[in-house]
């Protein structure tokens, strides 16, 4: 997966082969989907989320002017389809006939402490305004360093610290004594 790939993709779809636009798909299609996935919690709702981003960053193929990699802005334009369709669509709910009993083993017990953890992280993390609840998705659930994530949440670098610091604080204070 290389700059080069993307431009060439790119450069084929906008002289008129529309079919290059696969190759974009085949390299980004996992990572959007993990993206999504990181907003959203659900696996089905991540993916058709990822489409929407593919389906709309071919419609806008034009508008990138290549000041910064393709993979930028391809992830600055699905951060925006992943916040506004979370906007748009409250969060599906799980019928409680689909939850599992608990188990009387000691690992369903030691799984279910973790997931516990995680389901009350992810929910603090989601609690948070959206211009720090964005800065962590972005840089620790996605792995992007400071420079990328700053990009693809169209911030100075110095802003994008600064949300994480406030995050990392605001997280700090829900979190005191629950996942001790």
């Amino acid at each position: 997966m290389t700059p080069t790939d993307d431009d060439a993709d790119v450069a084929r779809v906008l002289a008129g082969q529309p079919d290059a636009f696969d190759g974009i798909v085949r390299r980004w299609q996992g990572p959007l989907v993990n993206l999504a996935y990181r907003f959203c919690r659900d696996r089905a709702r991540a993916e058709d989320m990822a489409q929407e981003a593919f389906i709309r960053a071919f419609r806008a193929l034009a508008s990138w002017r290549g000041e910064s990699l393709f993979s930028t802005w391809l992830f600055a334009l699905a951060a925006n389809v992943y916040r506004s369709e979370l906007r748009r669509l409250p969060p599906p709910q799980t019928p409680l006939d689909l939850v599992r009993e608990p188990g009387s083993d000691a690992r369903y017990a030691s799984d279910l402490e973790a997931a516990a953890r995680d389901r009350v992280l992810h929910h603090s993390v989601a609690t948070l305004p959206a211009k720090y609840r964005d800065a962590l998705v972005v840089f620790y659930f996605h792995e992007m360093d400071v420079a990328t994530a700053a990009k693809t949440l169209k911030l100075p670098e110095g802003t994008l610290k600064a949300r994480l610091s406030r995050a990392r604080d605001l997280l700090r204070r829900k979190l005191t004594g629950v996942l001790s």
